[in-house]
């Protein structure tokens, strides 16, 4: 089976594109690096060629309202006209746990309009919504960096492994369309300043965490609720004491 994997050269979509080739399926790793280019449209129709399933993976080089909006509307009309046009019978698209639940924010308003475009469409879907991976907590501290201190909210997350993504990520895409939406989180719930702590804790980070019930994430205030998996999602394997010290041996 033909399988295009768009954003295939990035943290998901490589350990995507490898697990599929391993279990002997033709995976085409797409994105810019590759000569594919989702907002002009440059390569797709040469990429999609024969494909039975195309997964999305994509994410915008900025996070601005504006431009993260242009780029998930813009990808994913191009990504839907490729497909008609190529006969595509599958499109799986990775989304974010809590698109529906904070629209505050600039970036998960964007995610939600890409899925209700891949829902509008006639082309059979799966959409797999995902929690916060566990190699994000750098950026995510550094984006609540303020001088030496980094001020996060204490409510509930569900961090995951990416590598529980993939597997999720890979079961949904040899399956059958469910033309829905399915949930995969981490196997445990802490607050945010929590989790970033630990990871403090485990690198040797310096920097001060202040816990703060009104620090925004990326443009939004959030609650026990808005960021984890809901009683029906998959879960993880992965703990984060585990990718810590697997990390920490690595490194």
């Amino acid at each position: 089976m033909k399988i295009v994997v768009i954003g295939g050269t990035g943290l998901i979509g490589s350990k995507l594109v490898s697990r599929l080739s391993d279990k002997g399926h033709e995976v085409v790793a797409a994105s810019p690096r590759t000569g594919v280019d989702t907002l002009t449209g440059k390569g797709l129709p040469e990429a999609l060629a024969n494909a039975h399933v195309v997964v999305d993976v994509s994410n915008s080089p900025s996070f601005e309202d504006k431009a993260v909006m242009k780029f998930f509307e813009t990808s994913e009309k191009n990504l839907a006209t490729a497909e008609k046009a190529a006969g595509v019978g599958h499109h799986v698209a990775l989304s974010v746990v809590g698109t529906d639940r904070l629209p505050q924010s600039g970036y998960l308003r964007a995610k939600l309009a890409q899925e209700k475009l891949i829902e509008g469409s006639s082309i059979p879907f799966s959409i797999l919504r995902s929690t916060q991976f566990f190699e994000f907590a750098k950026s995510i501290a550094d984006s609540a960096t303020d001088g030496g201190n980094v001020r996060l909210s204490s409510s509930l997350v569900q961090p995951i492994a990416s590598d529980d993504v993939v597997a999720a990520l890979a079961d949904v895409v040899l399956g059958a369309p469910v033309n829905g939406i399915l949930e995969v989180g981490g196997p445990e719930k802490l607050g945010l300043d929590e989790w970033i702590r630990r990871f403090f804790k485990a690198t040797g980070d310096a920097r001060r965490i202040i816990a703060d019930p009104n620090a925004e994430y990326f443009g939004t205030t959030f609650d026990d609720t808005s960021l984890v998996a809901g009683d029906k999602a998959r879960l993880g394997t992965v703990r984060l004491a585990d990718w810590l010290s697997r990390s920490k041996k690595a490194a």
